[in-house]
């Protein structure tokens, strides 16, 4: 079984900042036209923790969304908030290559423009692509899962047509794959107003990607050599925590991937599946209360639960499959549901824009900040204070070193050594 060994906590005033800045966004951003559709079964819109036919699941699961499910048959063995909308970080990388994998040759070679990089987020994690030297699509692929580089989903996405294009296709693909919680607004998943998706989304991605002999691959990369130009390269690490047992975690038994992500506003999120006795499960956990190392050790629990007690789970839901091949279109929600929803309510209670994204104005502000207020105090009186930062530290081997605030790792630990990095 695994055991937590790592506690820690980033500053609870980062999950206040979401809720305002979510609050503050037009309903148009935060609203796909899914918001009167259940996607996967109507239990998965009620709210709070769904489980059937098994006991047992993990104390102290502090995340805000969090769901477990069967890799091959697609049953979601228990859910909390599936359908929650929330910043999915760098996890959104896991629909980027859903989308993009299969356009170039492995093998295809590529020389980066300035003009390629010039369209970076500032603060992103960068695997440390230059302009002037060619890289393989393989390479550029291992920048982009290993150590979750800003740079090379930019160099990518050129290559593919540009910015605009990709993420037009992007959000396509999720509605083939009936994610109707997820808006995308760039291709790398840094913090943009409206960008968004859920537990159950980043599921349908990390299932449809794990079909993909190269995507697994990827994913399950721990090391690789990365050139540095000329003959020189320098080793890049998967940051992938339970991948590689880095900061304090041992690995997980029969991990296989899958994508982890962290900024500032999003807090820590991540995707992982795990194989063990021929049956493969998918977890994704996101934002935890805690930082750090939480996210790991909430989706091993999860994981260990499934590989365990949850054997007898009956399913409260199923990850659809995609329309293009011939899944199902979902149907349409309950009538109270949909009225909720156009109301600007999730049908799950807390999955979509809340009541309060409606408010505008002076009025609606002062209400928000008193209510994130409020949460802050009762959080802080149950958590064990410490320092947070900006973006996940990872510290890099060579130099991909970053110098934003997004980290490559999904840590939030201002003790770690290195340079800043956000994914």
């Amino acid at each position: 079984m695994y055991r937590p060994r790592v506690r820690e906590c980033s500053r609870l005033s980062r999950r206040a900042v979401l809720g305002l800045t979510a609050a503050a966004l037009p309903l148009s951003a935060t609203t796909p036209a899914s918001a009167a559709t259940v996607i996967g079964g109507e239990q998965l819109a009620r709210r709070g923790v769904q489980v059937r036919g098994a006991s047992g699941l993990p104390e102290k699961l502090s995340a805000l969304s969090w769901l477990i499910a069967d890799c091959a048959s697609g049953e979601v063995l228990a859910s909390f908030n599936a359908h929650r909308r929330l910043p999915p970080a760098s996890t959104l990388k896991m629909l980027f290559a859903d989308t993009v994998l299969k356009k170039f040759d492995r093998t295809e070679r590529y020389t980066v423009r300035d003009s390629d990089l010039a369209d970076v987020p500032a603060g992103s994690s960068l695997v440390g692509i230059k302009p002037g030297i060619t890289y393989s699509v393989e390479q550029l692929w291992q920048g982009v899962f290993l150590r979750s580089g800003n740079d090379a989903v930019h160099v990518l996405a050129h290559m593919n047509g540009g910015i605009a294009r990709t993420v037009a296709e992007m959000q396509a693909k999720a509605e083939d794959l009936q994610a109707l919680d997820t808006h995308v607004v760039s291709p790398d998943g840094f913090d943009h107003p409206g960008q968004i998706s859920s537990a159950y989304d980043l599921t349908l991605f990390a299932r449809h990607g794990l079909k993909d002999a190269d995507f697994r691959g990827y994913c399950g990369t721990r090391t690789a050599d990365f050139p540095a130009g000329g003959k020189k390269t320098f080793q890049i690490q998967n940051t992938d925590r339970l991948l590689t047992g880095a900061w304090g975690l041992r690995t997980y038994d029969g991990l296989i991937g899958v994508k982890n992500g962290y900024t500032s506003h999003a807090g820590n999120t991540f995707t992982g599946a795990a194989t063990r006795g021929g049956r493969t499960l998918l977890v994704t956990v996101m934002h935890p209360a805690e930082g750090s190392n939480a996210v790991y050790e909430q989706t091993a629990a999860l994981l260990d639960w499934g590989f365990g007690r949850g054997r007898s789970a009956r399913a409260v839901g199923t990850l659809v499959d995609p329309l293009s091949e011939g899944g199902a279109k979902a149907s349409a929600a309950p009538a109270r549901n949909a009225a909720r929803a156009a109301a600007g309510v999730s049908s799950s209670g807390s999955g979509g824009p809340s009541a309060g994204r409606l408010v505008e104005g002076a009025a609606g502000t002062a209400l928000l900040l008193a209510a994130a207020g409020a949460m802050v105090v009762k959080r802080r009186r149950r958590a064990v204070a410490a320092a947070g930062v900006s973006e996940e530290a990872e510290t890099p081997k060579g130099p991909e070193r970053s110098k934003g605030a997004e980290r490559s790792d999904g840590a939030a630990d201002a003790t770690e050594p290195g340079g800043r990095h956000r994914r």
